[in-house]
């Protein structure tokens, strides 16, 4: 038997979750391998936001480089695009 993490009961030792307060016990799955976080994500993300918004959502938690390049560049690309829409409208 092995002891939970958080609320130091014990538990099972295949145990994914504690039984007792619910806090997750094996560690989160790796970044991947080929995660470079290049910076063609944030080029992408600055000229098509809502293109770099999705891939931030969908790789936040596995390939966490690639999501913040892509998030910034989708940021940076929203806030200088911001005024010319307030101009429009």
């Amino acid at each position: 038997m092995v002891y939970c993490r958080n609320c130091g009961k014990e538990i099972a030792e295949d145990s994914v979750f504690c039984e007792f307060c619910g806090e997750r016990q094996k560690a989160e799955e790796k970044a991947s391998d080929n995660d470079s976080g290049s910076p063609w994500w944030a080029v992408l993300g600055f000229f098509i936001p809502i293109v770099g918004f999705i891939l931030w959502l969908l790789w936040r938690d596995t390939k966490p480089k690639s999501a913040r390049s892509a998030g910034i560049g989708a940021l940076i690309g929203f806030v200088l695009s911001l005024p010319s829409y307030l101009y429009w409208y």
